[in-house]
C-alpha cells in the first residue's frame, strides 16, 4: 500500500483515543516538548502561523495559548484527526483564532511567502519525502520566518538509546495497542523511526531544502529533537 494512504488510514483508526494515549505513553511530558517548540518559533504578534500535519491540534492550541493574537491554521490529510481537532476547538473556545483544514503537507494551499511561521509535531517521520516537504513549507514562509519541527530522534548516548529502544519498540506497541485501540498503528509508529535521519542528518536536510540558521536541541535525553530553520 502507498505510504501516504497507509499513514492516513492508520491515523484515522486511532483518532478517537489518540490524545489520551499520547499522554499515557509519555506521562504528559510531550506537552512540555510542545511548549518548547512554540517558544523557539517565536512568531510575531498577530502573525499567521501554520501547524503542518496538525493531527488533533495539540500544537495549534499551544500556539494560541502562548499568544491569542496569532491566526493559526492547522492542516492535515486525515479527516478523523481534523474532526477531533475541531471538536476540541469548539470545547475550548476563547483561545484566539484557530481553524483546521484538509490539506497535504507536500502541496500546501497557501501563497508563496504568505505565512509568519510554521510548526510540525511528531509527523516528519511519516511523510513520503522529507526534503520535498521541507521545501514546500519553506515556500509558504515569509523571508526570515521560522519553521520548527518536533519529533522523536535517535539518542546519541548508547546506554540511554538502548533503554529507550526497549521502551519504544517493546512497550509502546503493547500499551498503545491496548489504550489506542490499534496494535497495527502502535507497531508502525515506533518502526517509523528506524529509517528516519538522526538529528544531525535532519539538520543537513533542512539546509539542503534552503533553510538558513539551522539548529536543533535534544530533549528527553536525546530521544526527542526540535529543529529550527529560517526561510
Amino acid at each position: 500500500m502507498e505510504k501516504s494512504l497507509y499513514v492516513r488510514e492508520m491515523f484515522a483508526s486511532i483518532a478517537p483515543r489518540y490524545d489520551a494515549t499520547n499522554r499515557l505513553l509519555t506521562g504528559g511530558v510531550d506537552e512540555r516538548w510542545r511548549r518548547r517548540a512554540v517558544a523557539l518559533l517565536a512568531p510575531p504578534r498577530g502573525g499567521r502561523v501554520l501547524d503542518a500535519c496538525c493531527g488533533t491540534g495539540d500544537l495549534s492550541f499551544h500556539l494560541t495559548r502562548a499568544d491569542p493574537t496569532l491566526d493559526v491554521v492547522g492542516v492535515d490529510f486525515c479527516e478523523p484527526m481534523l474532526d477531533r481537532a475541531r471538536s476540541r476547538a469548539a470545547r475550548k473556545g476563547g483561545l484566539g483564532s484557530v481553524r483546521f483544514a484538509s490539506a497535504d503537507v507536500m502541496a500546501l494551499p497557501f501563497d508563496d511567502a504568505s505565512l509568519d511561521g510554521a510548526v510540525m509535531g511528531f509527523s516528519m517521520r511519516n511523510v513520503v519525502d522529507i526534503i520535498s516537504t521541507l521545501r514546500e513549507i519553506r515556500r509558504v514562509l515569509k523571508p526570515g520566518a521560522r519553521f520548527v519541527n518536533l519529533d522523536v530522534s535517535k539518542a546519541p548516548n548508547p546506554l540511554f538509546k538502548r533503554l529507550f529502544d526497549l521502551y519504544f519498540y517493546g512497550l509502546v506497541p503493547l500499551i498503545g495497542g491496548i489504550a489506542g485501540g490499534s496494535r497495527r498503528a502502535y507497531r508502525y509508529l515506533p518502526q517509523s523511526l528506524t529509517n528516519y535521519p538522526d538529528a544531525a542528518e535532519l539538520a543537513k536536510r533542512f539546509a539542503a531544502a534552503g533553510f538558513g540558521d539551522v539548529g536543533y536541541e535534544r530533549l528527553g535525553g536525546g530521544a526527542i529533537a526540535v529543529h529550527v530553520g529560517t526561510a
